[in-house]
């Protein structure tokens, strides 16, 4: 943990990585929760596969590290077991993640609302009734909402996702943007330009590939394509994690927050985003290369 920033909640705790011996060609996935993980493993393992039919596993085969469901014990030593090129995921801003000069690092934003939003809907599909209560259906007294403004940076795995954690992941993501081997996506680029963003990622990992795969492999991943196979693309698929596989994915569009909001939490929101962000910060991580006007 030497220099490390310590993520320590009721479901994670960074310091498992020290148990994990990274290669200099390891992939690692790096996002606050709901900002388009899932979506973003799948192209890194059909991109280090170059096959459309790759069985992608992701809770084993490319595993939340941080995350204390399974012993870690087991968990480093699946991961030393692979003689295939590995990809794990983290939920850790990238100040609490050990630092390989080679090791590549995707990290994917979304626009916090929308990422608020698909964390309320998320919750409600795992089938814990107390999630319920923190993530009302009808929030008419704004509960949801408070506790996205109010909770703070270091966690986001108890019971809700901060505003204050996709900040400080963003602010310790784009401290290392200018090393080679760190790089910024958007969940937006992703919808807009999916291509671009599978060529983007195949260069910075190196797995070159005919047009005509990358044309299968992006048919693949797409959002449609997911949904329709939900029980073989969301994480645990097909084990009764959630009440719904296919929900796992509900709509993949932004700006449902619309709407949605008061005026007070809207100026609440703005003044937090403005306390904290540049403007240009600010349009990239609510818009990504496609800046809109903010809320």
């Amino acid at each position: 943990m030497t220099n490390r920033k310590l993520y320590l909640g009721p479901l994670t705790d960074n310091r498992r990585w020290d148990m994990v011996n990274i290669r200099p060609d390891d992939v690692f996935v790096v996002t606050p929760p709901k900002c388009g993980t899932t979506w973003m493993q799948t192209i890194v393992a059909l991109l280090l596969s170059g096959d459309p039919e790759v069985e992608t596993e992701l809770s084993i085969k490319m595993p939340w590290v941080d995350i204390r469901i399974r012993e870690m014990t087991e968990v480093a030593e699946r991961l030393d077991a692979m003689t295939q090129r590995r990809s794990t995921k983290s939920h850790t801003p990238m100040d609490g993640l050990p630092l390989h000069d080679q090791a590549q690092y995707i990290c994917v934003f979304r626009h916090p609302l929308d990422a608020h939003f698909s964390m309320r809907q998320h919750m409600r599909n795992i089938p814990m009734p107390w999630f319920n209560h923190w993530y009302p259906e009808d929030d008419e007294e704004g509960i949801a909402f408070r506790r996205f403004l109010d909770g703070g940076a270091e966690g986001f795995d108890g019971d809700a996702m901060p505003l204050a954690h996709i900040l400080r992941h963003y602010q310790a993501a784009k401290a290392l943007a200018d090393r080679p081997n760190v790089s910024l996506f958007h969940y937006a680029d992703m919808k807009r330009d999916l291509a671009g963003v599978f060529a983007k990622l195949s260069a910075l990992l190196d797995t070159p590939h005919s047009e005509v795969v990358m044309q299968q492999l992006l048919a693949t991943a797409t959002f449609d394509n997911m949904r329709q196979n939900a029980e073989r693309y969301a994480p645990s698929g097909g084990k009764g994690f959630f009440k719904s596989d296919t929900a796992f994915f509900h709509s993949g569009t932004s700006g449902k927050w619309r709407g949605h909001l008061t005026d007070d939490e809207l100026s609440a929101y703005n003044a937090m985003m403005n306390a904290h962000l540049k403007p240009e910060d600010r349009a990239w991580l609510e818009n990504g290369s496609a800046l809109r006007d903010t809320p």
